[in-house]
């Protein structure tokens, strides 16, 4: 869960606001609508690598279309519920 404030509540004591975006994102409102989020460096991080495993499917070839078309599911999909890999797990 994240907190919400305005923008000049930020800028009256923004120590404290960057303490909170270390235990949750903090968003900063301006003119009563959501503008940004302060978050931990951290998370920044982890959702930066995120992005780039994640490809657009516009940005897909016509032949990569087709294939994903193409592909079929295994009979037995039991593969797909066990945990993932340390390696993953982290991201």
């Amino acid at each position: 869960m994240s907190s919400t404030v305005t923008a000049a509540e930020v800028s009256k004591n923004f120590g404290a606001y960057q303490d909170a975006a270390v235990r949750e994102p903090v968003v900063i409102t301006k003119n009563g609508r959501p503008r940004t989020v302060l978050m931990a460096y951290e998370d920044f991080v982890r959702l930066s690598k995120r992005d780039r495993r994640v490809q657009r499917t516009i940005d897909l070839s016509e032949a990569e279309i087709a294939a994903v078309e193409a592909a079929e599911m295994t009979p037995d999909p039991g593969h797909l519920s066990s945990a993932p890999d340390a390696k993953h797990a982290a991201d």
